[in-house]
């Protein structure tokens, strides 16, 4: 009904598509919000830290958007925008908005974030890389299988065991603000009215983007790249720059880390397992971005002594990322 609803609505020209695809971002990132601060009330209850807050119920509830607009776009079978949502929302949460981050405030981090998320993070980007480029003979689509999906979750499986064995390792001292008490009758509503925000958000940008592509005749993956998932990024581009400025890295860090393992391995398996996702043009170049800002921010984070990401290095992202986006919109 509201697919058929929407189609209605963008009968009508590329303008009302632009509106809808606004206010589906919107609903995403309000959506997003109540649902982290739903989860997060529910956790801290719980003691558990900061740090493993940021990698797995912030990073999960800002990873939401990139999961709702996967899962609408695998059902209506535009697979391409299913792939370039997530690897463009990678790119842009490594380069964009941990450059943006560092930018406001030097990022420190944690040792366990220097040797295991950030590390899986470029993992994540090279995976992808392999699945697309050493297809097995076995496989029925040249890009990510079911098979592929399954290897993706089990991954996911091992990183949140992983997580929860560091979930009480650590409770960092926090502001008062975060950590007001709020009830739990509260905190389930919140969720709930999150995860309709997000469920409109989702159905909006999906018909909308895929609208605005044929108009103008730009693929699929192009706008997933650049208007989608700069689209579903912005709940982590403004999770990770306010907690930057309230000087809680560990939030920021475990935020933008988190949430690109939540992209691949969660969003990007179940959305392989729910329907093959063939490659496109472009993607390996895509799919090796999304790898190299983790290894930026990584070997930025080795070549000094104090372990922390500074301006210099949200710089050198900014700038990287401005160099791979104007070359991919040459190509196109």
């Amino acid at each position: 009904m509201a697919h058929l609803f929407i189609g209605t609505l963008l009968s009508y020209g590329i303008w009302v598509a632009i509106i809808l695809i606004i206010v589906g971002f919107v609903a995403l990132v309000k959506g997003a919000d109540w649902l982290v601060d739903g989860a997060s009330a529910v956790a801290r209850r719980f003691g558990i830290s900061d740090l493993v807050i940021g990698l797995t119920v912030v990073a999960f509830g800002t990873s939401m958007p990139e999961f709702v607009v996967n899962m609408v776009s695998v059902g209506h079978g535009t697979t391409d925008l299913a792939i370039t949502n997530i690897l463009g929302s990678n790119i842009i949460n490594t380069f964009v908005i941990l450059g943006l981050t560092a930018l406001v405030y030097p990022i420190a981090t944690q040792k366990h974030s220097r040797n295991f998320d950030i590390p899986l993070s470029i993992m994540a980007g090279f995976i992808v890389l392999a699945m697309v480029v050493f297809n097995a003979p076995w496989e029925s689509v040249n890009g990510i299988s079911r098979i592929g999906g399954i290897f993706l979750l089990a991954i996911f499986i091992f990183f949140l065991y992983d997580a929860g064995t560091h979930a009480k390792e650590k409770v960092e001292d926090t502001n008062s603000e975060q950590k007001k008490e709020m009830s739990v009758l509260k905190a389930i509503g919140l969720v709930i009215a999150g995860l309709i925000g997000l469920a409109i958000g989702g159905e909006l940008i999906v018909d909308s983007a895929v609208d605005i592509a044929q108009r103008c005749g730009v693929s699929e993956a192009i706008i997933g790249l650049t208007i989608v998932a700069l689209g579903t990024s912005l709940p982590e581009l403004a999770t990770s720059v306010i907690a930057a400025a309230k000087h809680n890295s560990d939030i920021a860090i475990g935020n933008v880390f988190g949430s690109n393992v939540f992209n691949v391995f969660f969003v990007l398996g179940t959305s392989a397992v729910v329907r093959p996702l063939p490659a496109y043009d472009g993607i390996e170049l895509d799919a090796f971005m999304a790898a190299l800002g983790s290894i930026v921010v990584w070997f930025a984070l080795r070549t000094n002594r104090t372990r922390i990401l500074k301006r210099w290095g949200g710089a050198l992202l900014l700038i990287l990322y401005a160099g791979y986006l104007t070359y991919r919109l040459a190509a196109i």
